[in-house]
């Protein structure tokens, strides 16, 4: 891995890490800050919302050049997370993890075409997807880590560490990451353009329908495991670990064969994937095996198609909108989130909590997804720049 990929991959950990590691930690923070469950899922949501709101430093900072936002996304993570690590109150964590999800979107948007421009012709997806790789390395490992240290030192102990990286990752991406000249100025509504086609609508659709799709059952895996699988809850951590490393593997997996072919078909498999784990999910009876293998099977598909559809959205945004189309990903990304942990909530209450009914929840949502990408692919990719993209070979 270049140098380069390395230190945005170690932001990509830290921001992975920052939305996720608040799941595994909620009891610990709800106790500190003297609320209930319910109330404590404000934390997750209000970084869910920073995410959506901190597009908008794409809109102003667009004559800036990207390593320079980089670094501005990691200043701003740096403070996220040393506030979420000192909060004495409700309000202050809420706040705290606002200002953590504000550089999430626009770091992704921003990282995806350094990756990009600086990759080896033919090698675009590779370059990106290993730069995602940071924030599946992050669910595998970084996600557990916290939970544990939670558990046995202290929940405010995990964000101080998120902190202490950010600042790491600043130093990295000064050292490391070389100058690429900003996008091309075309205005603020001209970052915006490209949403008047249709196409890129459909791929935003895809992100949005195939995420709540999994989400439906992903926002439940825990008790899942221990109720239909038989698992016991000393055990989820490593299960949790087994579906990290199904994202990282379908995440390098994905960027391969996207190079090699089209991109809204590449995301088009992975969600197909997907969706067909939650048939699984729903219609097999449940055990440790099969559990386990689903865990990291939908997890495999759920990153298999990070790397084709970030491609598909900063193309789609090629004459000065590129970063605000691969930060629409991230907002795509986490309203479906929200989205399918309320479907999948309604499946539970609608079928006496028979948690193998979270997948009937997702499967219309992925089979959506896997339509509008094959739809994409069909329509849009008809010369899929294969040939452009192909390495030159001097013998």
């Amino acid at each position: 891995m270049k140098k380069s990929l390395l230190a945005l991959a170690s932001g990509a950990f830290i921001l992975g890490a920052a939305e996720f590691v608040m799941m595994g930690i909620l009891p610990q923070a709800a106790a500190a800050m003297r609320v209930d469950i319910p109330t404590a899922g404000h934390f997750i949501s209000a970084y869910a919302i920073g995410v959506c709101v901190g597009t908008l430093i794409l809109v102003f900072g667009r004559k800036t050049p990207p390593r320079n936002l980089i670094i501005l996304f990691m200043l701003i993570a740096l403070a996220g997370n040393l506030l979420s690590a000192c909060s004495i109150s409700a309000p202050m964590l809420i706040a705290a993890r606002f200002i953590s999800g504000l550089p999430h979107g626009a770091f992704f948007g921003t990282a995806t075409l350094i990756a990009k421009t600086l990759a080896d012709k033919g090698r675009e997806a590779q370059s990106v997807s290993m730069m995602v790789t940071g924030q599946t390395v992050a669910n595998m490992l970084g996600v557990p880590a916290g939970t544990l240290m939670a558990e046995f030192l202290s929940w405010r102990l995990a964000f101080a560490v998120l902190a202490a990286w950010a600042l790491m990752t600043i130093l990295l991406v000064a050292a490391w990451v070389p100058f690429v000249a900003p996008i091309r100025d075309a205005g603020i509504k001209g970052q915006f353009r490209f949403l008047s086609k249709p196409g890129p609508w459909v791929i935003l659709a895809a992100v949005f329908t195939g995420n709540a799709g999994v989400f439906c059952w992903w926002s439940y895996v825990s008790p899942w495991l221990q109720k239909t699988g038989g698992w016991p809850a000393s055990l989820v951590p490593v299960l949790m670990m087994l579906a990290g490393f199904g994202m990282v593997v379908g995440g390098l997996i994905g960027g391969r064969v996207t190079d090699r072919w089209r991109h809204a078909g590449t995301a088009a498999l992975g969600q197909a994937i997907s969706c067909a784990g939650l048939v699984m999910v729903l219609l097999l009876p449940g055990d440790r095996f099969t559990t386990g293998l689903l865990t990291f099977w939908i997890a495999f598909g759920l990153f298999f198609i990070s790397a084709p559809q970030q491609l598909l959205m900063t193309e789609a945004g090629q004459g000065g909108g590129e970063l605000i189309a691969g930060a629409a990903v991230q907002v795509a990304f986490n309203f479906g989130n929200a989205v399918g942990s309320m479907v999948g909530g309604a499946m539970l209450t609608t079928f006496a909590m028979d948690y193998r009914f979270t997948g009937l929840g997702g499967i219309p949502l992925a089979l959506l997804a896997v339509g509008l990408l094959a739809f994409y692919s069909i329509r849009c990719e008809t010369h899929t720049d294969a040939a452009a993209r192909m390495r030159e070979i001097h013998v």
